[in-house]
Parts: C-alpha cells; structure tokens; sequence
C-alpha cells in the first residue's frame, strides 16, 4: 500500500488549493517511469479544475449538480439517487458516495461526461445543459472523483471506470488535465478489456488509478460494479475539503440521517431567543446548513417513481405551495420578446402557515422543476408591507446562472424582479388583515392595536438566501437587447382566489391571536420560574460541594495526624 500522505494535498481548503506556483516547464513524464500514452485529455492546465469549481460558492449547490445528473436520468428508467458516506479503505478518511439506476454511460460517454465544456443535453425538460457541473460539482467537494459506470448499448454491455484527480495532477506536477480510463466489455460471457489505442496505455491508466486512487488492484475497482446493477452511475469523491479549522467542511456526524454543512447555524442575530427557536426548526432557515431540507424542496413537482435517498432514509419532498394558507395564484404573460413564443407564468402567492410569528418573507424561483433562488426577497428586509408572504413560480423563460443559484441579471429577469414586487404589495394590501394587520393607503403597513401582536405557532419562515440589491436595469443593456422597458401594468393579469375566507375569519383571527399570546406569557413566566429554581439548586449544589470539601481536608489531616483522633475521642 502507497504511503497515504503522499497522496493527498498539503492544503485541503477549497478556498485556498489553487494558490499555488505553476511550474515553468512542462512535466509529461508519469510517476514510477510509466510512459506518457495519449490519454483522454481537456487541453488546458490542471489549475483551471479548482478555478472552474470555485464558481460554486455553496457546497449544496455543487451535490444538487450531481442529484440534477440523476434526475435527467429518469427519462432511461432512473428510480433514485443515492448520496451517503462511505470510507477510503487505503487511509479510513470518508468519502462522499453518489449512486444510481438510470441508463449509465457508455465509453463514449464518460469521457464526454469528464471533459469539459460537453453537454448533450438539449431537451425542454432536462435541467444540465452547459456540460460544466459534474466537473465543476465534484471538485468543488473534494480533490478527486471516481466514476465507475455500466451501460448497455445496442446490446453491448459496457463498464468504463474514469479517474478526475486534481491530487494527482498536482502531486505529479502536469500541465495538462490527464484522465485516466479503464473500459470493459462483456464477450462471450466473460468480462474483458476494451482498449481503444494499445494495451500499454491501457496498463498505465491502470497503474494511476491503482496508485492515485481508493483501490489497489484490478479486483478492488471491479468490485465497485457488483451493487451497481446491469445499469447506472457510481460517484466517489474523496479528500475531501477541509475548513480553515481543519475539519471537514461536510459533516456527516452530528446527524446519522443528514449531512450538515459546518458554521452554517449560527446566523440569527438580531432575533430574540424565543424567535431563534423556532426559525431553526424552519426549513427556509434549515436549508442553510442541511442536506435534508434543502433537497426536500429542491424540484418543485414530487417524483412518482423516484427517491432521494439520503445516508439510507429517503427524502420527504415538500411542495412550498402547501405551506401557505390564503393562496392565490396570479397569471401573467411576460414581455419575453418581440419573436418568442408568448408564455404564461403562475406565481402562487400566500401567507406562510406560520404568519404572523415572524415576519419573513421571499419567493421561490423554480427553473425546468429545479429550485434556483429558495426564499428570495424582492422587498426590502425593513418593510413592512409583504411580512409573511410567500411565493412559488416556476421561470422557465430566463436562464439560470452557471451555478444554478441564481439567474442571469438581464432585463427580462429585472422586470421579472418588479412584477413580483408588485405582486406581493397588491396581495398584501388586500389580506393583510387575515393575519391581523391593519392595511394603509399610506407608504406602510402596521399592525392592528389590540391587546397583544398577533402570534401565532410554531416555524417562521427564515431570510432569504440571495440578496435583491440588484434592482435597477442598465438602459444600455436594456437597448443592446432590443428589449422594452418594464411596465408591469402592460403585461397581462389574472388573479384567482384558491381559498375561500369565512366571514368571521377576522374577529376569530382576533380571538385566537390573543389567546396565543396568553399562552406565551404562560410559558415564559414558567421559563423564568424554572431558571430561578435552578439557580437556587446550583448554588444549594455549590455549598454542599464546599462543605464536602472541608470535610475531605478534615478527614485527611486526620490520617496525616493520629493525634487529632485522640484529641477528638478526648473530647467525645
């Protein structure tokens, strides 16, 4: 076995692994006198993996790049993902495990799969579609990734094996991005080598991945195939990244069903304790830090015949339009331009079930199903008007960012941004008092006096996760486009009510919110009462403590000294 500290990275922090010298001549030769073959090769430096990967910001947002590739696969009979740890057997460090059943990759495939800048991926319905996030997803976890995958093809059963190590490429000092590949074909009924140049190069990509990578033999890397079944895709990221404490930046220990992301908690400054427990049992506040409650709401539509499988338990999908109460949704027709396709957008908008325990608010953006801005505020954090209202859409006719966490910022997505500010103040402003507010023709919204603000139970919703300070279009940009300037008012609009409001919703609003608030005060004198009584206790515990003590040193100046028991038996 290879020495394992020669095979990771001196600097496992993803932030800070790509500062490093680049050296001035070229290094072609491979390790151990193995001979330069013409691997499969993207010709551009090994630097350029870590700088490509840094455009993922979010580590969650590189693994739903990977669950993404999994959901394209439903379509060639894929019925779940799974994303779990496991450990390298050379050095017992974890790994980040990505599995599943759909169609597999031919050899063909996977080395479009692992070059850069390929996508096949043209359809309306598929959600990859640049041919960057495996390369940029995996990197973005950790230092190396193993693929192993089996296909049929035309009858032809293939397993390919390929090797993305930016560990070796910098250990090894290349200049260009080496990929080493393994093929196989069934023939016969035997399992054989697929060699597509000689079998010398065949042997050296054999030797990388034996050295380079989690498996020491031929035997270990195909035995990586008996749980894949007779198709689909194996994912093994290892060395992981590291934070600036040294520890990983995925956590995979505190919760054995999750995998949690580390300082990612502690982020509710400004709210009191009573609100800080309940945001951080809220999903848009969760999803900050957790896998499980991110992929809960990541695609929009739930899957019929198919599962997130998370650490072995599945994922509960959870459609955000189910969490709002008052609904309605709101038909428009943006202005896409002057030769698109005309296109009808539904935003389903409502209160938070939560409303009005917190004032949070922020809509959710999907694009082709998959969740792009979770929670995204486009009124500003210190209004009033829009406390508690939420929002669902699906915005299929403006791209998504390279990332997939955010949208490109032109005139179309600009005036998107208006019309669902607009919205949300016109929903607002007729509902507001279905919650106990009190609506102003004036530049706010306050709240109604009563005996009490209205409270409600228990999970608010949490601030977004993108900021909208964005607002303005260049005007430039606006002519480069050929594209109108936003007027809400010129698209079309249709308002429907998907709830009906009793009558004598309002004075039971009324009722209940007071009622509510009794019960807090209830709670928080019996809080206070129990920290009194524990405060009595630890202080009766801190004087049983310094009385025991004294006895102790009593006792043992006895021992020390016979003539102290006597003097005491004297006195008895």
């Amino acid at each position: 076995m290879a020495n394992s500290s020669n095979k990771t990275l001196a600097c496992r922090s993803f932030w800070k692994a790509g500062a490093y010298e680049v050296s001035s001549t070229s290094n072609q030769t491979l390790p151990d006198g193995l001979e330069s073959f013409d691997f499969d090769r993207a010709r551009v430096h090994p630097k350029f993996l870590h700088t490509n990967a840094t455009s993922h910001k979010w580590a969650f947002g590189a693994i739903a790049e990977l669950l993404d590739n999994a959901v394209d696969e439903i379509c060639h009979g894929a019925t779940f993902i799974k994303v779990d740890k496991t450990t390298n057997q050379k050095d017992g460090s974890p790994m980040l495990l990505f599995q599943d059943d759909g169609g597999g990759m031919d050899p063909e495939g996977i080395r479009q799969c692992m070059s850069l800048g390929f996508s096949s991926k043209r359809s309306k319905t598929t959600i990859g579609q640049y041919g960057n996030g495996f390369k940029t997803s995996t990197m973005r976890l950790g230092a190396d990734a193993i693929v192993f995958t089996r296909a049929v093809r035309e009858g032809q059963e293939t397993m390919s094996i390929g090797l993305l190590s930016y560990t070796f490429l910098r250990r090894t000092m290349k200049d260009d991005i080496i990929v080493p590949m393994l093929d196989f074909k069934m023939e016969g009924g035997q399992l054989v080598p697929l060699v597509y140049t000689c079998l010398e190069e065949w042997d050296s990509s054999l030797k990388i991945l034996n050295e380079w990578s989690p498996f020491s033999s031929e035997e270990e890397l195909l035995q990586q195939f008996e749980d894949v079944g007779s198709h689909g895709t194996k994912v093994l990221i290892y060395n992981l990244w590291m934070n600036d404490d040294g520890l990983l930046e995925l956590d995979f220990d505190d919760d054995d069903e999750d995998i949690l992301l580390r300082d990612q908690s502690n982020s509710n400054t400004g709210w009191s304790r009573f609100h800080k427990e309940i945001v951080q049992h809220h999903i848009s506040h969760r999803l900050r830090f957790s896998l499980r409650a991110y992929t809960s709401i990541l695609y929009m539509r739930k899957f019929t015949n198919f599962k997130i499988i998370l650490r072995g338990v599945p994922v509960e999908q959870v459609n955000i339009a189910d969490e709002m109460k008052f609904k309605k949704v709101v038909t428009y027709k943006p202005q896409v331009g002057v030769d698109s396709e005309s296109v009808t957008v539904r935003t389903t908008i409502g209160f938070a079930k939560e409303a009005p325990v917190l004032g949070i608010f922020g809509v959710n953006v999907y694009h082709k199903n998959r969740l792009i801005m979770p929670f995204w505020k486009v009124l500003q954090e210190g209004s009033s008007r829009g406390r508690s209202v939420l929002g669902v859409l699906e915005a299929n006719f403006i791209e998504p960012a390279h990332d997939k966490q955010d949208f490109e910022r032109t005139p179309l997505f600009i005036r998107l941004e208006t019309k669902l500010r607009q919205i949300i103040v016109d929903y607002w402003k007729e509902n507001c008092h279905l919650i106990g507010y009190q609506g102003s023709t004036g530049k706010s919204t306050k709240a109604t006096p009563q005996k009490a603000q209205p409270q409600k139970s228990p999970r608010p919703n949490m601030a977004s996760l993108h900021d909208s300070s964005k607002y303005g279009a260049n005007r430039d940009n606006r002519q480069a486009n050929n594209t109108p300037p936003a007027n809400p008012q010129a698209e079309d609009e249709e308002v429907r009510s998907m709830d009906s409001v009793d009558p004598n919703m309002i004075h039971t609003l009324t009722e209940e919110n007071i009622e509510l608030f009794s019960r807090r005060e209830q709670l928080e004198a019996r809080d206070t009462q129990l920290r009194k009584t524990i405060a009595e206790l630890e202080k009766e515990l801190e004087e049983v403590r310094t009385k025991s003590a004294q006895i102790a040193a009593e006792l043992q100046c006895r021992r020390l000294d016979p003539s102290l028991n006597n003097f005491a038996n004297q006195n008895v």
